[in-house]
């Protein structure tokens, strides 16, 4: 009989252990992953978040933290497409991170963009990625190699596109805010001759150095992302002037844009 009971007494535990759950694992935070290329692009950002802690791999800082109402994990990976491809991977492999937001300044390509206005990229390319020849660049696609394949655009996540152009018509106004496509290569584009390059041959409204290829990383993750822009400069003759002047006012813009994002992504 003492052994009957000692039974029934587990098997109860048991059941009570599986229906309220006990035991089983707490569901990881997932994090708002937010990566910009240089400090004052995510100077305010890191002012208005509440640190946990700091996170260095690679030489990099991981902010963890939260921002907004949301976790957020804040970083700054370097400029160019090799730091900002490096940054990401990390951030992505080490993290539980649910989408990706990339901020920061760019110079205005289209006629239609001007310095302080925002760019929300609905795709992204590499422009400087491909063979050049005595017949000239020839543009191929990032992601199978060079081989025969034509130039390839990388989609943003259409709910976080929507998102922020939302919340930069909020910060900047309708008129100042754009969706379009945003080229990215490893150079800070200062020629008017270029500029109608990026215009004619890929229809790009702004032109940077990391947006692409943080979108090549998270396409291979699987993690939605978006990438957005406050102009600085028309990416001409007078870039680096303009840049100079109205840099950090452009970065500021962005990161306002951010946290109106997070309020929206929150509230969901």
């Amino acid at each position: 009989m003492k052994r009957k009971g000692l039974a029934l007494l587990l098997i109860g535990a048991l059941l009570t252990l599986l229906l309220c759950g006990c035991g089983a694992s707490e569901p990881k935070t997932q994090y708002v992953g937010i990566v910009s290329a240089m400090d004052n692009e995510l100077a305010i950002l890191l002012k208005e978040a509440t640190i946990d802690h700091v996170d260095t791999v690679g030489g990099v800082d991981y902010h963890v933290g939260t921002l907004r109402g949301q976790p957020v994990i804040l970083s700054k990976s370097g400029i160019g497409k090799v730091r900002s491809a490096s940054g990401v991977t990390t951030l992505l492999e080490r993290y539980p991170v649910s989408q990706v937001i990339f901020t920061g300044i760019a110079g205005g390509v289209s006629d239609d963009v001007q310095v302080l206005d925002e760019v929300v990229a609905t795709r992204l390319l590499e422009h400087d990625y491909g063979i050049l020849s005595n017949e000239g660049f020839t543009w191929r696609s990032g992601d199978p190699g060079f081989g025969n394949q034509p130039g390839e655009y990388s989609l943003c996540d259409e709910r976080l596109v929507e998102i922020a152009y939302n919340a930069a018509v909020e910060v900047v106004g309708a008129e100042h805010a754009h969706k379009g496509t945003i080229a990215s290569g490893d150079q800070f584009v200062a020629s008017e001759e270029y500029v109608k390059t990026l215009q004619n041959d890929y229809d790009a409204c702004a032109c940077e150095m990391e947006g692409a290829a943080v979108a090549v990383v998270c396409r291979r993750f699987e993690t939605p992302f978006v990438v957005l822009r406050a102009v600085s400069d028309k990416a001409d003759g007078n870039a680096h002037e303009s840049y100079e002047n109205f840099g950090d006012v452009a970065a500021d813009h962005s990161s306002k844009i951010v946290l109106k994002m997070l309020e929206q992504i929150a509230a969901a």
